[in-house]
């Protein structure tokens, strides 16, 4: 199915395909083969510096949840294993306190759309019965539509180690970021009374590593829009959560 005949997405991706276009042309003079890869970049840090409101009411939210762990604890404590009567009375200390537990959510939801469209404009061949020359951009030699599963499957397998730093880079930083953010909000420790909760803290340790995975099988334009949204929020976070601590 060709979803640039679609009648939202259609023109979204003819945007977004003249746009990357557009100001990989400027850059090409300048940066070579590079142009394609750092407009990516370029586009990442758009949209992030547009998200930074969102950010300020996540970190803000997060000091407002480090302030309530007493309490938070005091509830599990109380209610011990009614699951029900706890998740009530958490919800009304949230609103009596006027605490969104959903604030964190906000810059992920935010880049869902930009990221699908970045994904989407790198995996097909055409867009509006035109060949999609976003194809043609590479990086150390390895195309931007190409995936590290591809990339390893293909004749390009020499050229796999660019994936891999850009994989690896993106773990670092989201080790480093998943520690920071125990350093601010430290995790409840499993009430082992609670059945499943040790599993469920386990599962909570490696799920932001999910985004690793996401940029193996991702294309890799979309991959460096991982990566350095990554880097971004690790950034981020450090300077706001000096400013609003």
């Amino acid at each position: 199915m060709d979803l640039s005949t679609l009648p939202l997405v259609g023109p979204l991706l003819h945007g977004g395909a003249d746009l990357l276009a557009a100001v990989t042309a400027t850059l090409s003079p300048v940066v070579g083969g590079l142009a394609a890869a750092i407009t990516v970049v370029l586009l990442t840090l758009a949209v992030r510096a547009a998200l930074v409101p969102l950010a300020v009411l996540q970190v803000r939210a997060e000091r407002d949840r480090r302030r309530l762990a007493p309490q938070l604890a005091a509830l599990r404590e109380r209610h011990g294993t009614d699951t029900q009567r706890l998740q009530r009375a958490m919800q009304e200390l949230y609103t009596n306190e006027k605490v969104s537990p959903l604030a964190g959510c906000l810059p992920v939801l935010a880049q869902a759309p930009v990221l699908s469209l970045v994904y989407a404009l790198f995996t097909h061949a055409s867009i509006g019965g035109a060949t999609n020359t976003l194809l043609t951009a590479t990086l150390a030699g390895v195309p931007l539509g190409h995936s590290l599963v591809l990339v390893l499957t293909s004749p390009l397998w020499a050229h796999a180690w660019v994936v891999l730093l850009l994989l690896a880079v993106l773990a670092v930083v989201v080790e480093l970021t998943r520690r920071a953010n125990l350093r601010w909000n430290p995790a409840a420790v499993p009430d082992p009374a609670v059945p499943g909760a040790a599993a469920t803290a386990a599962i909570g340790r490696y799920v932001p590593f999910v985004t690793v995975v996401f940029a193996a099988i991702a294309p890799l334009a979309a991959a460096i829009y991982v990566v350095t949204s990554a880097v971004w929020t690790y950034g981020e976070r450090a300077v706001l959560r000096r400013v609003l601590a």
